[in-house]
């Protein structure tokens, strides 16, 4: 009998419920960064799982995946009725990260170890932090989207698919440097365009990952819920806020996640 648990271990058993406090304000900084970024907040959300509410490394994927989807969708709001969103592009992308990326990036979810994922994670952190602080020219003009930037876009959307399914992440941290250094989408409306497509692709993924048992239901409504409010705001401040200063206070936040990450999977605490 202890065997089999030790192999297969229920999310309920081995995953203690955290204290409702502690997922609300889980929940309320990540929608605040998920407004701000124009990411699912699973950068912030599956670290505070790990290191705050002491979750598994591949259940904490799981369930930020599936609290990204309402975080998610009040951020598209707050830019959609400024405009800010091109829903050519949404689809697109939408089409290849939730048709195949997310379904590859929950597979791997299943089968690779905690510490594989661990690493992965911190370096997909450490990354983003990089590109945060690589300042590079905002475009102020809408690329039309003809075949071959459709193409590419569904692409993108893939790449970010697996990732989201992979990290728990919603794919922002790759769709909107992509869209603003590769194509010139100005950056409000790469955030804009990013949240509206990870949220089809943070419903299958959340959907696999519920079937093979990697996703705390309760933890990530409360999450959602809390970040909804918070995520409008998020998207309401982005729209007149200047990059420079708050990509360095993010990338800071995202590199010291990244270095606590490596150094615990480092002493094998992870």
């Amino acid at each position: 009998m202890t065997t089999r648990e030790s192999v297969s271990p229920p999310p309920a058993a081995s995953t203690p419920r955290p204290a409702l406090w502690k997922a609300l304000l889980v929940g309320l900084a990540a929608g605040l960064l998920s407004g701000l970024f124009g990411v699912g907040g699973g950068i912030l959300i599956v670290p505070c799982l790990v290191f705050v509410l002491h979750m598994q490394q591949r259940i904490s994927h799981g369930t930020s995946l599936l609290a990204i989807v309402p975080i998610a969708a009040s951020g598209l709001i707050g830019y959609a009725t400024a405009g800010e969103v091109q829903w050519l592009a949404v689809a697109i992308l939408a089409a290849g990260a939730a048709g195949a990326g997310a379904g590859i990036g929950t597979a791997l979810l299943h089968r690779l170890p905690q510490r594989t994922l661990a690493l992965c994670f911190g370096a997909l952190l450490l990354a983003t932090a990089v590109r945060l602080l690589w300042e590079t020219g905002d475009g102020h003009v809408r690329p039309e989207i003809d075949l071959t930037l459709g193409v590419q876009l569904l692409v993108l959307g893939v790449l970010s698919g697996v990732l989201a399914g992979l990290t728990g992440v919603g794919g922002g941290t790759v769709m909107v440097p992509a869209m603003v250094v590769l194509w010139g989408f100005p950056t409000v409306l790469a955030k804009g365009i990013s949240l509206g497509a990870m949220i089809p692709t943070a419903i299958v993924g959340s959907r696999k990952n519920h079937r093979n048992g990697n996703l705390d239901v309760r933890t990530a409504c409360i999450i959602g819920v809390a970040g909804v409010a918070s995520s409008y705001a998020g998207s309401q401040i982005s729209l007149g806020l200047a990059s420079s200063t708050s990509n360095r206070l993010f990338a800071a936040l995202l590199g010291a996640v990244a270095l606590k990450t490596f150094w615990d999977n480092r002493r094998g605490q992870a």
